[in-house]
């Protein structure tokens, strides 16, 4: 069963254009900022922001919830 981060970060990829997270954490590695995705549970808000956010702020919940790719694959 996959977790919840395994699921955003599929879902994240997928919204990117992505078939494999890796390729897409090479491809924004080195950029100001990242994509990153809203943990809540029944939202799939992606926004871009730095590689090491971890709380960033969601415009569909209204909460801090959205957590990069870096964060998410634990490159950071």
């Amino acid at each position: 069963m996959a977790t919840l981060v395994d699921e955003k970060i599929r879902i994240l990829t997928e919204i990117e254009g992505y078939d494999d997270p890796i390729e897409l954490c090479e491809e924004v590695f080195n950029d100001g900022c990242c994509p990153g995705i809203c943990m809540n549970e029944d939202c799939e808000s992606t926004y871009s922001y730095e590689p090491d956010s971890t709380d960033g702020w969601c415009d569909e919940c209204q909460t801090n919830t959205v957590k990069s790719l870096m964060i998410l694959l634990g490159v950071i």
